[in-house]
């Protein structure tokens, strides 16, 4: 009698797209959320709000796929939290704690510092463990991680006048620095020339460090007095270097995307539009901190600019996708 066999539902083709999406599409709430940041800081609620329901809804799929893989899919879910791009789970809850903040929606921001905090020293030992010579970009995402955790916490202390945290995010924003530096003896120079975008993350590191040290600088008060002159003097010259230095990686890689044209899409490029997103919301964040008015013009140009690239990123994305539903439909 011959052998019966079970027939096997067939996949359908966004479960086949969503099964091969790599750790790094975090990065895409990255960079939606981080945007959204930059435009609220402009003055551009309706779009920033539409990008933020956006950046949410992404948040929510790969949280549900986080999850999911966990519960059902150990030995997966244990190899890529070892790899950098695991902690764009991290950064992605921050950056949009850190927008529903300044909305006034203080509880639901809190969970996310609180979710991304219970993930933080896990997954970044994880990471850090397996840090070699010859990285990509990738590698800063330990920094981009622990930074994200300090601009949540500063933007919370301003807000609820919560001295502890405001330390909490000091201490955080150190160890970011710190991450920072041993990240780049690990990474490869000639991704600069060669990378498929995650390599932007060497100058997106510093623009959110530089938005941790102005969320620092603004959670300042008379009533918490968290800084002295010398505590806040050191503060505010390290946060004007950090994005000075940030802004001297952007021209470098905007010039090496010139000399050395990428322009197919690949995953990786969502951090491209992450760090050019952060660099103008670092620079608009630097130039209240700092009481520099000038710096607000670059910072809605730079704003603009990280749109673009976002939109370009998007298009790539969804025509991507078209690719991989008519193959499977073939």
């Amino acid at each position: 009698m011959p052998a019966t066999t079970t027939p096997t539902a067939p996949t359908s083709p966004f479960h086949t797209w969503w099964s091969h999406r790599p750790p790094t599409a975090g990065a895409a709430v990255m960079a939606t959320g981080i945007v959204s940041v930059a435009l609220h800081l402009t003055g551009y609620e309706t779009l920033s709000r539409i990008t933020l329901a956006l950046a949410s809804a992404a948040w929510i799929a790969l949280a549900g796929d986080f999850a999911a893989r966990l519960l059902w899919d150990r030995q997966r879910w244990m190899q890529e939290a070892a790899t950098p791009a695991a902690l764009t789970a991290i950064a992605a809850t921050a950056v949009l704690g850190t927008r529903f903040s300044t909305l006034g929606w203080q509880t639901l921001a809190e969970a996310l510092l609180a979710l991304a905090a219970v993930l933080w020293p896990g997954l970044l030992i994880a990471v850090v463990r397996h840090w070699h010579r010859g990285m990509p970009g990738a590698v800063f995402l330990g920094c981009v991680a622990t930074e994200g955790l300090a601009v949540l916490a500063a933007t919370l202390a301003a807000t609820g006048n919560t001295a502890w945290l405001a330390h909490a995010a000091l201490v955080l924003f150190w160890l970011g620095l710190l991450l920072y530096a041993v990240a780049l003896t690990r990474f490869e120079p000639w991704q600069i020339a060669r990378g498929a975008g995650d390599h932007w993350v060497a100058g997106g590191a510093l623009a959110i460090s530089a938005l941790a040290g102005s969320k620092l600088i603004a959670a300042d008060s008379a009533r918490l007095y968290l800084w002295n002159d010398d505590d806040s003097g050191v503060l505010h010259t390290v946060t004007v270097a950090l994005l000075i230095l940030d802004l001297a990686w952007y021209v470098i890689l905007l010039a090496a995307e010139i000399a050395w044209p990428r322009p197919h899409y690949d995953v990786r490029r969502w951090a491209t539009a992450f760090p050019m997103g952060m660099t103008a919301a670092a620079t608009l964040s630097v130039a209240a901190a700092v009481d520099v008015p000038w710096l607000e013009a670059p910072g809605e140009v730079l704003m603009w600019i990280a749109v673009s690239a976002w939109l370009a990123v998007a298009v790539g994305a969804v025509r991507s996708y078209a690719e991989v539903t008519s193959t499977g439909r073939r």
